[in-house]
């Protein structure tokens, strides 16, 4: 139902409601008429702005007043977000909400907004502290609707430059939510420097059965009577909140259906062989130390984009999801392999990896992974992710952002669906054609297959992971997940941070801005994925992974990599670096997914949303440890979670560059 078929609605209902012969209404302690409660119902009213939050359109965010009723979805839902409800650019532009009109529910990564003047943070349950969120008395409550738990989190407010009367109030689930799932998310008791922030004329209204002029109000209150319901369940009183509201997730066929399609047709379409391949080069290398053989060659996949570039789109049949343009159903993709002196004498491992940050399958050529192949027996190979990738995805991502059409946006995720698709294809291609190469095929054991992703390719390794039905187990380094919370955290993203500001100057619309992009991120990022490493997706193997973190990065947050690691399930391995929250700790592991946490003598990481930034970056210290090295190939080869380090400590504090100094408080005001 529009925004204006509510107000006109209500406009007739007022006329009872309100009427001096009803005989229903008396005056509450404020003052104003009351109402009777009616029935609660689940019916959500569709508004282009919610006056629940007066001081930003767009909040609360994500709820389900910008969804509609979609009988043919899973969740019964349909995104619908206004043209009028997103943010205007500096430069005039003025985005289009119809790319999530594709989407059936909200992110399950989300990060919750809303806009709280005044408040602070006192008495929140922050990054090193979430048990607070589960506490009886906890300020901020967010529970699965259906079974009634309570979801961990942590809150705080944006520490983003600009406008300190802007800032959002953000909560953060530290756990993946279930998908096609309604949550409810609650506020009470935030305190400003003054008192408690007070409820907004709206939400009052709904909370205290007041009569209201707010169309939306009366359309809302039976909905609110089952929210005030659902949180009385919870021991959360509705005389105490300052807000509440609700939103769906998406389903998993909406967030994974594209990519497994994609997935699926392609591999059957390659056949046994797998993808043809040609090799455009291949150097042997006899003075080398550890190289034998570099290869460059051309692999010919199915092409589901208009064209191969950035800013390409995904062509869709009519059942709804991707195909090829018959006109251009195919393209070529070029690959890299590095095949060790090792492999001349026994057969090798097939090693397949995942460059850092909008990089390229070069990285390969990096000095300590030539070290891992040499000594370990591996060949290694690797495509460019492309959407992001260097081969011009940096450009076009800040093009976007600089235009203020931000639905553009969606072109990147379409194209990694495509970069995802060539990385699954290798591999089918090295087990399949390549290991039966006249020439290269017998320094090949295919029976051993692997994966191994560092930084961006640790983070969307998980998506990798999650859907080969070639590597059943793999690594994935300096990770984390989701996007949303890594991004302001993160020392990589400043430059874009920059772009942002420019053309949203105000901080609120930069969260809106993140937010939809991760709706449209989930379906080519671990969050849509992590959760079903070890088994739920269609026709897919289960997984395992050793997931790896250094404390205190600061490009890819630690407390990302703990969500990652509570979406896949993992243990924690005991590295002497203290317990993660939701992670059971153990010495070792002969099956399942692990996560170590290696520490090099930073200080704690800041727990606002700024990038860590003191010492050196630990970053890629890891990969550099021979104990880490002996680590990922003890997992890789038999599924064992050991540690490595002397003493099973994984502490290096000479390696992190700190003086000693006391640390500054990046925090600080």
């Amino acid at each position: 139902m529009s925004y204006r078929a509510v107000s006109a609605l209500v406009a007739v209902a007022s006329l009872v409601v309100l009427g001096p012969a009803t005989g229903c209404l008396k005056s509450s302690d404020s003052g104003a008429p009351k109402v009777a409660a009616p029935a609660p119902a689940v019916t959500w009213a569709h508004l282009t702005c919610d006056p629940l939050v007066p001081t930003k359109c767009g909040y609360p965010f994500p709820s389900n007043v910008y969804t509609i009723d979609a009988p043919d979805t899973p969740t019964g839902r349909r995104v619908k977000i206004d043209d009028e409800m997103l943010p205007t650019a500096s430069n005039g532009g003025k985005a289009s909400g119809a790319p999530w009109s594709k989407s059936d529910g909200f992110s399950a990564g989300a990060s919750l907004l809303t806009h709280l003047p005044g408040a602070t943070i006192a008495g929140l349950a922050g990054p090193e502290n979430l048990q607070r969120s589960l506490e009886a008395d906890s300020p901020t409550v967010v529970i699965d609707a259906t079974t009634g738990a309570r979801v961990p989190h942590f809150a705080e407010l944006d520490r983003a430059e600009g406008d300190a009367e802007q800032r959002s109030f953000i909560i953060h689930p530290v756990v993946p939510l279930a998908d096609g799932r309604r949550y409810i998310v609650a506020i009470r008791h935030v305190r400003t420097v003054d008192g408690e922030v007070a409820p907004s004329p709206v939400f009052k209204a709904l909370r205290d059965l007041e009569a209201s002029s707010e169309p939306s109000v009366d359309a809302r209150r039976p909905l609110y009577e089952d929210i005030f319901n659902h949180l009385a369940a919870a021991n959360v009183p509705r005389a105490d909140l300052q807000l509440a509201w609700d939103f769906t997730t998406a389903s998993r066929e909406n967030v994974t259906g594209w990519l497994l399609h994609m997935r699926d047709e392609a591999l059957a379409k390659a056949g046994d062989s797998g993808p043809a391949y040609r090799i455009e080069t291949a150097e042997e290398t006899p003075d080398a130390t550890d190289i034998a053989i570099r290869i460059h060659g051309q692999m010919t996949v199915p092409l589901y984009l208009d064209q191969p570039g950035p800013g390409a789109n995904l062509l869709f049949g009519g059942d709804g999801m991707p195909e090829p343009d018959p006109a251009k159903p195919t393209y070529e993709v070029p690959f890299d392999v590095l095949i060790p002196k090792s492999a001349l004498t026994t057969p090798a491992a097939l090693l397949q990896y995942g460059h850092g940050l909008l990089g390229s399958r070069s990285q390969i050529e990096s000095s300590n992974l030539r070290k891992v192949i040499s000594e370990k027996n591996y060949v290694i190979f690797a495509t460019d992710l492309v959407g992001m990738a260097e081969d011009g995805d940096r450009l076009h991502i800040s093009d976007v952002l600089a235009s203020g059409h931000i639905e553009r946006i969606s072109t990147m995720f379409d194209r990694l669906h495509q970069g995802f698709l060539n990385a699954l294809l290798a591999m089918r291609m090295m087990k399949n054609g390549f290991a039966k190469d006249a020439k290269y095929g017998a320094r090949i054991d295919a029976s051993k297959r692997y994966y191994h992703g560092i930084s961006q390719g640790g983070i969307m390794g998980g998506v990798y992971m999650a859907t080969s039905t070639d590597v059943e187990r793999g690594v994935l380094e300096v990770m984390g997940q989701p996007y949303t919370l890594l991004l302001h955290r993160s020392v990589d993203f400043n430059l874009f941070f920059v772009v942002l500001r420019t053309t949203y100057p105000d901080t609120r619309d930069q969260q809106i801005v993140l937010a939809l992009t991760q709706m449209l991120w989930d379906r080519v990022e671990p969050t849509g994925y992590t959760k079903y490493m070890h088994g739920g997706l269609p026709n897919t193997p289960s997984h395992e992974v050793l997931m790896r973190s250094a404390l205190g990065d600061h490009q890819v947050s630690t407390f990302g990599a703990q969500v990652m690691a509570r979406a896949v399930g993992a243990k924690q391995l005991d590295t002497g670096n203290g317990d993660r929250f939701g992670l059971e700790k153990v010495t070792e592991t002969s099956t399942g997914s692990v996560y170590a946490e290696y520490d090099f003598g930073l200080p704690p990481a800041p727990l606002c949303n700024v990038p860590m930034t003191l010492c050196m970056d630990p970053h890629g210290l890891l990969r550099k440890l021979d104990a880490a090295e002996e680590q990922l190939d003890r997992f890789l080869r038999t599924g064992s979670g050991i540690t490595a380090c002397a003493g099973m400590v994984c502490k290096y504090p000479d390696q992190g560059g700190c003086d000693g100094s006391p640390p500054p408080d990046l925090c600080a005001e």
